[in-house]
């Protein structure tokens, strides 16, 4: 049979009560001290039923009522309505949760429950890495809601730097399986990888670098080697004059070169005096040997690695004068933004001409809005036909391996307007 509590948890007027009265538990009050309650919604029919329980008196029925509404808010003596009903204190928990249908968790309790154990967590790191307290900060600032995954990085991360330098080196995959049984979680791709270079920074005194390459020769310095293998860069008809083994397989090559970061740092080949064109895609290359064009060339495949970088640096340390040709879409503008700022490079068949040459229509996809920082004139042109123009278009062909080679129009970007 239902009892009076039943009753009173399933009437739907009463509903945004003990929605309210579960609200107010919830934030940490305890049954015996909520005297009065605001209510957001009570409908008429609820706000007569608590009037009919509570204003009994003729001057209560006369004059102000207990239960006052100011337009959609009103305001229940909750005390009262449970004096009147007989229902001690101790039975409001469960008559709201019956209610609401959801337990009464005090989350202002969890809140402090989970800053002191925040307080403990960060008590830990400190401890357990005293030497990088920049890094803490750093980790302190940006959170966590999983603090098993924090300290597993901490403990791979203070067992690391407690090593330095290791000697002989060993490989970043090597030190990411003893130490977190995942030969790929300090990959520097991941926030794990970020960490340990910040902390290889940090501990060793030295800035943080940002380019890839940079950052693994900085890991290198420590006896860290990261990837120095997959990662290549090709390199077709480059004049070299060293003879270590890398020249040697420049000089009698008849064919591309795969060139790896490991070749480039370990045994840098020593570049010639000459023009070098760096181009975006490998299918240039195949078109270079196809005509039979002489001019040397290096292509990226895309986005700059470590490898890339490292060559670029190695031919404006040889004093080689560099070119730049990628495709006309954002990442390839954006590619030899980069490319120009940082090397000092010319950029080619990336003009205005060459997207008038390549036609209304020059490949099947759209660009989108071209970036600000480019020339207004490429940039109408790149507007007019709303494609993007790739290096395998003949138009951009013809202007690397043709008789004529204009210069791109696209300024060289300062600091503070090349793109990231």
């Amino acid at each position: 049979m239902p009892t009076r509590r039943d009753e009173l948890a399933r009437d739907p007027d009463l509903a945004p009560l003990w929605v309210a009265v579960h609200r107010r538990l919830c934030s940490g009050a305890q049954p015996a001290t909520i005297s009065a309650i605001r209510v957001e919604g009570l409908s008429p029919n609820g706000i007569a039923v608590l009037r009919s329980w509570l204003d009994t008196t003729a001057r209560r029925r006369r004059d102000r009522s207990a239960v006052e509404s100011r337009g959609a808010v009103t305001v229940v003596p909750i005390r009262q309505v449970l004096d009147v009903l007989g229902i001690p204190a101790d039975d409001l928990i469960p008559l709201v949760e019956l209610a609401v249908g959801r337990p009464v968790v005090n989350l202002a309790a969890q809140r402090r429950e989970a800053l002191a154990q925040r307080r403990d967590l960060w008590a830990d790191v400190e401890a357990k890495l005293p030497t990088l307290p920049a890094l803490v900060a750093r980790m302190r600032a940006a959170g966590t809601d999983n603090e098993e995954s924090v300290l597993t990085l901490v403990d791979g991360l203070a067992e690391i730097v407690s090593r330095l330098p290791f000697d002989p080196p060993t490989s970043l995959a090597k030190l990411s399986h003893d130490h977190a049984g995942d030969p790929h979680y300090f990959d520097l791709d991941r926030l794990a990888g970020a960490r340990l270079v910040s902390a290889v920074a940090e501990r060793s005194g030295t800035p943080e670098p940002t380019r890839p390459d940079l950052i693994r020769a900085m890991l290198t310095k420590v006896g860290i080697l990261a990837d120095r293998l997959s990662a290549t860069v090709l390199l077709h008809q480059v004049q070299v004059t060293g003879d270590g083994p890398v020249d040697r397989r420049l000089r009698d090559a008849t064919t591309p070169v795969p060139v790896t970061l490991l070749d480039l740092t370990v045994h840098p080949p020593a570049l010639a005096p000459q023009v070098l064109t760096v181009v975006e895609n490998p299918s240039v290359l195949e078109a270079a040997m196809r005509c039979g064009s002489p001019i040397a060339l290096a292509c990226t495949s895309g986005h700059l690695g470590s490898v890339d970088h490292a060559l670029l640096q190695l031919a404006v340390d040889h004093g080689v004068d560099l070119r730049y040709a990628g495709d006309l879409d954002g990442p390839g503008l954006r590619i030899a933004g980069q490319v120009a700022a940082i090397y000092g490079a010319t950029l080619i068949a990336m003009s205005p001409d060459v997207v008038r040459r390549a036609g209304p229509a020059p490949s099947a996809v759209a660009f989108g809005d071209p970036p600000e920082w480019i020339d207004p004139e490429l940039r109408d042109a790149i507007a007019s036909s709303g494609r993007v123009v790739y290096q395998e278009h003949d138009a951009a062909l013809e202007v690397l391996f043709g008789s004529d080679q204009p210069m791109a129009t696209i300024p060289k970007p300062d600091a503070a307007r090349a793109p990231d």
